[in-house]
């Protein structure tokens, strides 16, 4: 159960990415069929993608990577490292991977970058403020 503590969320966005860039790469692209309609007081419709989704799905759980940083234990460390290789294999296949040079990619990516910075500043906030000194 620690061991799945330590993983980080966002490596699910990033597995869904590959399994969706792989079977489909136009699934990404801006014109895209939409998922579902949801109708909107307003009288339009909001019709999403699988783009779209990701990037939903992406942000909630940055916040919950956001929430877990707030713990001090030697495998939050190790957390925020494999958050950075999380981070580094969506900037590698951005450069290198045609299907992946989408800006789902880059919001998914900078969504990761956040996640490493905002983990990193959490927890020496949160280790500095629980120092003690005899």
């Amino acid at each position: 159960m620690k061991l799945l503590l330590q993983l980080p969320l966002l490596a699910i966005i990033l597995v869904i990415f590959n399994v969706i860039i792989i079977n489909d790469p136009m699934a990404l692209r801006g014109d895209a069929d939409a998922l579902f309609a949801l109708p909107l007081p307003s009288g339009v419709q909001w019709l999403p993608d699988v783009s779209d989704l990701l990037i939903i799905a992406g942000i909630v759980l940055l916040y919950l990577e956001l929430f877990k940083a707030t713990r001090t234990s030697v495998g939050a460390i190790i957390e925020h490292v494999l958050s950075l290789l999380v981070f580094l294999i969506f900037l590698i296949e951005f450069i290198v991977y045609p299907p992946a040079a989408n800006s789902t990619c880059v919001i998914l990516m900078l969504i990761c970058l956040l996640d490493v910075i905002g983990g990193f500043t959490i927890s020496i906030s949160t280790a500095r403020r629980d120092m003690s000194f005899g």
